[in-house]
């Protein structure tokens, strides 16, 4: 072999061998899918074997995880166990009395995990939301909002449950939240199980405010479930998306219009493994 076909074929091996990285990278997901799932999810799988668990949700075709609790691991560990699976943490929910009281914690947290949005998801309420308690907790979402914001390069997130929706003066008290409070500093995860049961119109919703919410929780409702403003329901009133009374396209085809970021599925039901397969099938296509 003379020093020009050697050269000439170390030149078409090394073509080979550009494709065939270019053709991986592209294989690999570039960042987190817009279709994620909350953890809650899996609440039960997750306490008894983490990592398996994080081996079942891979397996389904989700990258794309929002963290509501950490399952008695430690930050790092979660990250380690992420990154290995090349999948991500794109939201980190916590408790009232945490993103309130440990504040600093949270976004060292958050960061850990890799998270783009700190979600408060729960209000231990002890007598029905009032116009008052709104005013103030809006006052602490902007202060909280402005700490992580500044701090930590964290968006904070407020997602919503039936109590909101009690009426208010110019609308509901949801409307009050999102209307008192600061958009640079508190942004929303529209959660569309609880916003219908309370009879909140989560489209309208988006309509109405396009630019202030950034997550969605994708659950479908039980035919002929209650509608209240509780905030809470049996587990078993979540059913398989597109089985159930929500008119989920209607709401999907207004939140194409909003600034919605992540969707996650979520299924607080103990028929998940049944039903998360058909959510699944359900969403194929549904997102641009």
């Amino acid at each position: 072999m003379n020093a020009q076909t050697k050269w000439v074929e170390n030149l078409l091996l090394s073509s080979v061998i550009c494709v065939l990285i270019s053709q991986s990278a592209k294989a690999q997901p570039q960042g987190p899918d817009k279709l994620g799932i909350v953890s809650y999810t899996y609440r039960n799988s997750f306490a008894i074997n983490f990592e398996a668990t994080m081996d079942t949700i891979q397996s389904l075709g989700f990258n794309n995880i929002e963290f509501s609790n950490l399952f008695k691991q430690e930050p790092e560990f979660i990250r380690a166990s992420l990154d290995k699976r090349k999948m991500y943490c794109t939201s980190y929910g916590v408790s009232k009395d945490d993103v309130f009281n440990k504040t600093d914690e949270v976004g060292r947290v958050a960061k850990t995990l890799g998270a783009e949005y700190v979600r408060l998801g729960w209000l231990p309420l002890k007598s029905p939301l009032t116009a008052e308690d709104a005013e103030k907790l809006a006052k602490d979402f902007d202060s909280i909002g402005k700490l992580l914001k500044t701090k930590y390069g964290l968006t904070f997130v407020y997602h919503n449950h039936g109590y909101e929706f009690s009426k208010w003066t110019h609308g509901t008290l949801f409307d009050l939240i999102v209307q008192k409070t600061n958009p640079e500093y508190v942004s929303f995860e529209l959660d569309i199980f609880w916003a219908h049961i309370a009879d909140g119109d989560p489209a309208g919703l988006l309509k109405k405010y396009p630019d202030r919410f950034r997550l969605m929780h994708l659950k479908d409702l039980k035919k002929g479930t209650k509608h209240d403003l509780t905030g809470t329901t049996n587990t078993n009133n979540d059913v398989a998306l597109g089985t159930g009374e929500i008119d989920i396209p209607q709401i999907l085809k207004a939140a194409s219009k909003s600034k919605i970021k992540y969707y996650y599925i979520e299924d607080e039901s103990s028929n998940v493994n049944q039903q998360l397969p058909v959510s699944i099938n359900f969403m194929k296509g549904k997102l641009k």
